[in-house]
């Protein structure tokens, strides 16, 4: 992978394990040669990944919707900035741009782009891999969630696969280079009952 989408939240948390695993997550990239592409603040802990990649020679891109937020939310020191017009192209430009994604914690944002992606890869739309790094349990309940959605019958135990959690971005980063999407069924053929 070259290039990874990272999703994290504009805030940096109330525990510093977080910041701490966005600033292992950058420094990770740097050192492996992955350009960190991401929505372009400065600040919380989308700023603190950018800073951590960039702080150790690594190349950062940024795709910010025009207008949408304050300009001084804006990073200024990145290798490549992109303004489009609207979250929509935002999503698609990160996307396009990337090899795989990974979320932070984050909030209603972060969890938005990260479910997105994960349907896309449902549907075929991408094989790229999707990691979520699972900082102090912070992803456990969507988890959970996802397991009770394949319980229920509302989704194929295959596409657990499409995500990988971790607690480690070490980790995480090794699974998804050595990730082989899940063979899908058709999505809309009858669930088992």
């Amino acid at each position: 992978m070259n290039k990874i989408c990272v999703f994290a939240g504009s805030n940096v948390g109330n525990s510093p394990e977080y910041e701490v695993a966005a600033i292992q997550l950058g420094e990770l990239m740097a050192a492996n040669g992955i350009e960190l592409v991401y929505g372009g603040s400065k600040i919380g802990l989308m700023g603190r990944v950018a800073d951590a990649v960039l702080a150790n020679g690594g190349r950062v891109t940024g795709v910010m919707p025009r207008g949408l937020f304050n300009g001084e939310m804006a990073h200024t020191g990145l290798t490549a900035f992109h303004e489009v017009g609207n979250m929509h192209e935002r999503k698609a430009l990160m996307s396009d741009l990337s090899d795989g994604y990974i979320a932070l914690p984050g909030g209603l944002g972060t969890f938005e782009e990260l479910f997105e992606v994960a349907s896309w890869a449902q549907l075929g739309i991408h094989k790229k891999p999707v990691g979520i790094l699972n900082v102090k349990g912070f992803y456990q309940p969507i988890a959970d969630m996802l397991n009770q959605a394949v319980a229920a019958g509302f989704m194929r135990d295959t596409n657990l696969g499409l995500m990988l959690f971790e607690e480690s971005p070490a980790v995480l980063l090794d699974k998804m280079a050595a990730y082989s999407p899940p063979e899908q069924a058709n999505k809309w053929a009858e669930l088992p009952k």
